[in-house]
C-alpha cells in the first residue's frame, strides 16, 4: 500500500462531518460499489460530530478499503484518506483536531494481479479445488481462502477432524503483477467418533435422542454422517435448535467426543386457517399437536376441517382426523405413524360418511425421497344423487413415494415436486370391488431474470382406477375435476361421467394439467396468468369416453413470511359458458 500526502483541501468548520468525497479513478462500477459499501466514512457521515471518533474511522478506512482490493486482486492499490487536507494516517490519534469540516477518500485500485503460482500441498484423495485457484487466474483472496477451506474439508470428509492450514507463503510481485500462492495443509491424524454427549434436553429421554440421532459411536469420523445425525433430530420436530460441536482436541486413542446441544420446542402447538372460493364457499381449518407425547419426541396431532360453508358445492363437509408419529421405529430412517379419519362428504352428485384407520412405515432416503407404505380399513356409505345407498368396506396397502426438490416450499422459484401413490384394496363385502388406486402429482419450476422476477410454474396431475368397476368403489375414490384443485373458473366437481342410468358421479380416469406465469411487480406482490386444464374417462387410464374443461384467469399474490396470500379470478374458456361467469379464489399458499 502507498501513501500520498494530497493538497489541503479548505472547508469550513462544522458541527458534524457532512461532508465525504469518495473518488475511485479508475475502477470499474463494481469494484466502485463494493469500496463504498466497504467504507466506514460513508456509513457514518450526517451522523458522527465527535472529532475524535471521525478521525478514529478515517484511520479505520485503510484497513476496510484495502480488504476490498485485495479480494478483488487489486494488490497494488493507492489508498488516500485527507482529513482536511492531511493524510489520516499522519495525525496522532492523541492529538485529534478540534474541528474537521472535509474528508477526502482517494483509492487507486491499480491493475488486476494474477497467479503465478497456486498450491495448497498435500490434499486428500479426489479434492477439489475452485477452478478459478490457478495460475493465471485472477489473484482474489476470497479464492485463497476458498482453495484453502476445499483442502481442508477433503481431509476432514476422510476422517481427520483436525485439519488445518499450516504455512502459508503469499507473495505479491509488482513489478510482474502477479501473486505466489503456496500454502501448506496439517492433516492431523485420523480419528474416530467418540462420545456422545447430550446436554440441553429437558422432556424428551436421552435413550430417545440417542435413537433417534443414530451416532455412528466407534465409526472413522465423517461430516456428513455427523450431519445426517444432526438432521434426524431436526427433523423429529421435538427441537428449536439442534448444535453438534466437536471436541476441541481428541482423546489420547484417537477419538473425537461430540457434544450435541438441543433447544426443545414447546410440546404443544394449535393453528387454523381459512380460505374462501365464491363456488365452494368458505373452508376452516385447526390443528392441535403435541411434539413429545411420551417423551420419546412422538408427535400426535388432531385436525379439523369444515368446508363449503355458504357455497355452492352439494353442501358442508366435516372432517376429524388424528396422527401418531414415532421417529427412529427399527431403523434410524423409519417413522412409525398411526392414523384414523372420520369424514362426512355432502358433494354435488353423492354423500359419503366413511371412516379410515392405517398404520405404517415412513422411510426418508436421502434428504428429498420418501418412501412409505402400509395397511388400512376404510368403510364408506355412500348415497348417490338419485338416493340409493351403498355400503363399501375395503383393506387398503397405500403405498407412496414422494420427492421434493423445491428450493422453497412454500413459495419454490425453481426445483420439482413428485408424489407418487398406489394402492391396492381388497373388498371384504358384496359391493367393493378388488383392484388399485393410481395417483400422480408432478410439479416443476424456473425462475427467469433478476432475483426470479418471472416464475414459470407447471403440474401434472393423474389418477386411475384399475381392476375394479367403477360402481365397485367409493364415491370418494372416483375423480372429478372442477375447483381450486383442479380447473380454476369451472364450479366444483362440476366435471365427471354418466352412468348408463343417467346417474352423474366420479370418473375411473382423470388428467389435469395446470401451467402458471408469475411476474414479480413489487418486492413481495407477484401478478399471476394461469390456465387449467381437465379430463375425466369412465375407463381406467383415460380410456373409454370422457370429457374436458378450460379455465383460465389472473391472480395476485402478497409475499408474507407465512406463505403467499393468494388471489385467483377465474372463468371457462370452453364450454357454453366460456367467458359468462367469474370464480374467485382467496387462500394461503401458491395455487401449487
Amino acid at each position: 500500500m502507498i501513501l500520498a500526502a494530497g493538497a489541503v483541501l479548505a472547508a469550513a468548520p462544522v458541527d458534524a462531518l457532512r461532508d465525504v468525497r469518495f473518488r475511485t479513478p479508475g475502477a470499474s462500477e463494481e469494484l466502485e460499489r463494493r469500496l463504498e459499501s466497504a467504507s466506514l466514512l460513508l456509513e457514518i457521515e450526517d451522523e458522527v460530530d465527535d472529532p475524535q471518533e471521525v478521525l478514529a474511522a478515517a484511520r479505520a478506512e485503510y484497513g476496510r478499503l484495502l480488504g476490498v482490493l485485495y479480494s478483488q486482486g487489486h494488490f497494488g492499490g493507492v489508498i488516500n484518506v485527507l482529513v482536511d487536507g492531511q493524510e489520516a494516517a499522519a495525525i496522532s490519534p492523541l492529538s485529534p483536531p478540534r474541528e474537521i469540516g472535509q474528508i477526502e477518500v482517494r483509492v487507486q485500485p491499480g491493475p488486476t494481479y494474477l497467479f503465478s503460482d497456486a498450491r495448497v500441498v498435500p490434499l486428500a484423495p479426489g479434492t477439489e479445488l475452485p477452478s478459478e485457484f490457478a495460475v493465471g487466474e485472477p489473484a482474489r483472496t476470497p479464492v485463497i481462502r476458498d482453495a484453502v477451506d476445499a483442502a481442508v474439508e477433503g481431509w476432514r470428509e476422510e476422517g481427520h477432524p483436525k485439519a488445518e492450514a499450516g504455512d502459508q507463503d503469499i507473495v505479491a510481485r509488482h513489478a510482474q503483477e502477479r501473486v505466489e500462492a503456496r500454502i501448506g495443509i496439517r492433516p492431523g491424524p485420523q480419528a474416530r467418533f467418540g462420545d456422545f454427549i447430550i446436554a440441553g434436553n429437558e422432556n424428551v429421554r436421552e435413550r430417545a435422542i440417542r435413537r433417534i440421532a443414530g451416532f455412528p459411536d466407534g465409526d472413522t469420523f465423517s461430516p456428513e454422517r455427523l450431519e445426517r445425525s444432526a438432521e434426524r433430530l431436526r427433523r423429529s420436530g421435538a427441537f428449536r435448535s439442534v448444535a453438534l460441536v466437536e471436541a476441541d482436541t481428541l482423546d489420547p486413542d484417537d477419538t473425537l467426543d461430540i457434544t450435541v446441544r438441543l433447544v426443545e420446542e414447546r410440546p404443544r402447538r394449535f393453528g387454523f386457517g381459512a380460505e374462501v372460493s365464491t363456488t365452494e364457499g368458505v373452508t376452516l381449518t385447526a390443528f392441535w399437536l403435541h411434539r413429545n407425547l411420551f417423551g420419546g419426541a412422538e408427535r400426535f396431532r388432531v385436525d379439523g376441517e369444515v368446508s363449503g360453508l355458504g357455497g355452492g358445492t352439494g353442501g358442508v363437509d366435516y372432517t376429524f382426523s388424528a396422527n401418531f408419529n414415532r421417529p427412529a421405529t427399527f431403523n434410524v430412517n423409519n417413522d412409525l405413524y398411526v392414523r384414523a379419519q372420520v369424514e362426512r362428504l355432502e358433494e354435488p352428485s353423492f354423500i359419503s360418511n366413511n371412516v379410515t384407520f392405517g398404520a405404517g412405515i415412513n422411510r426418508r432416503i436421502g434428504d428429498t425421497f420418501t418412501l412409505s407404505a402400509g395397511v388400512g380399513y376404510r368403510f364408506d356409505h355412500d348415497e348417490d344423487e338419485s338416493g340409493e345407498t351403498t355400503e363399501y368396506s375395503l383393506l387398503t396397502f397405500p403405498i407412496e413415494a414422494m420427492a421434493d426438490r423445491r428450493d422453497v416450499q412454500l413459495n419454490p422459484t425453481t426445483g420439482w415436486y413428485a408424489e407418487a401413490e398406489v394402492t391396492p384394496f381388497l373388498g371384504l363385502n358384496d359391493a367393493a370391488g378388488s383392484g388399485a388406486r393410481l395417483t400422480f402429482d408432478g410439479r416443476v419450476y424456473r425462475g427467469f431474470g433478476e432475483e426470479d422476477r418471472l416464475i414459470l410454474a407447471g403440474r401434472f396431475q393423474f389418477g386411475s382406477i384399475v381392476g375394479a368397476e367403477l360402481t365397485d368403489v367409493p364415491n370418494a375414490f372416483r375423480f372429478y375435476s372442477g375447483g381450486g384443485g383442479t380447473v380454476r373458473g369451472l364450479d366444483y366437481q362440476s366435471l365427471g361421467v354418466t352412468l348408463d342410468d343417467g346417474t352423474e358421479t366420479g370418473g375411473a380416469s382423470f388428467l389435469g394439467l395446470s401451467a402458471e406465469a408469475r411476474i414479480g411487480v413489487r418486492e413481495n406482490l407477484q401478478l399471476v396468468t394461469f390456465a387449467d386444464y381437465g379430463f375425466v374417462s369412465d375407463e381406467s387410464f383415460l380410456g373409454g369416453e370422457g370429457d374436458d374443461h378450460v379455465g383460465a384467469g389472473l391472480g395476485l399474490r402478497y409475499i408474507t413470511p407465512i406463505g403467499p396470500i393468494r388471489l385467483d379470478v377465474a372463468t371457462p374458456v370452453t364450454g357454453d359458458d366460456a367467458g359468462g361467469s367469474i370464480q374467485v379464489y382467496v387462500g394461503i399458499g401458491q395455487a401449487f
